[in-house]
């Protein structure tokens, strides 16, 4: 197939639904029907179209037969997740860790809330914020461990929370929202906390100013 020109796309990265591959499929048999592709070529392109991972590499197929003024957008997967998911193209690089030793680490904002965390803090602390992240997968899982410290994490109440650690002289629990979301991420707490703590609280509680003023749903909590 010859070079095709790139196009930035600020959802490369995203997999690919086979929404978005039987879209792709459906303008290559109108091209071929209106002569704009050979049968060689309808059918090179419909191999790279069933082995596309992406909407990267999904895109450039069809880009020299967008219409003027009609250029073919791929479409990622429709979400009912109230909380904003975005799966990497590779989800065994969604990976963060976050150590803390006499110091303290925060997340806060519109960070990307990877598929697997490490956080580890030794006479220091995490501070863990998710009320407006962005997550990479529809579970997460925490590995945590805190010894003479604390990890504090804030969950949007849609998110189901499973608590799977342990305390010894210290305290672990984990808990979500009263109506988790069937739709919305996981988030899987496991670890251990010495002589500290791993817990949390209610995003609408941290936020209750915010929640008030913008009259929002309130979030989950993590106790």
């Amino acid at each position: 197939m010859d070079n095709l020109p790139e196009r930035q796309n600020p959802h490369a990265h995203l997999r690919a639904s086979d929404t978005d591959r039987d879209q792709v499929v459906d303008v290559l048999r109108d091209a071929l029907m209106a002569g704009r592709l050979t049968q060689d070529e309808h059918a090179e392109r419909l191999e790279q179209t069933l082995q596309a991972r992406t909407l990267g590499e999904l895109e450039p197929i069809t880009q020299d037969l967008a219409v003027p003024g009609q250029p073919f957008q791929p479409v990622a997967a429709a979400s009912n997740s109230p909380v904003p998911i975005e799966e990497p193209a590779n989800p065994s690089d969604s990976f963060e860790a976050m150590v803390a030793v006499f110091g303290g680490g925060e997340r806060k904002g519109r960070w990307r809330v990877k598929r697997r965390i490490n956080a580890i803090c030794v006479f220091g602390g995490h501070d863990l914020d998710m009320t407006d992240a962005v997550f990479e997968g529809r579970e997460v899982t925490i590995w945590a461990f805190a010894m003479f410290g604390g990890i504090d994490i804030t969950v949007p109440d849609s998110v189901e929370v499973r608590n799977e650690g342990v305390g010894i002289f210290g305290g672990f629990g984990a808990r979500g929202g009263e109506s988790p979301d069937p739709n919305a991420p996981v988030v899987i707490v496991k670890g251990i906390a010495l002589f500290g703590g791993v817990g949390g609280q209610v995003s609408s509680r941290r936020h209750k100013k915010r929640f008030r003023d913008q009259g929002g749903q309130g979030h989950g909590q993590l106790h």
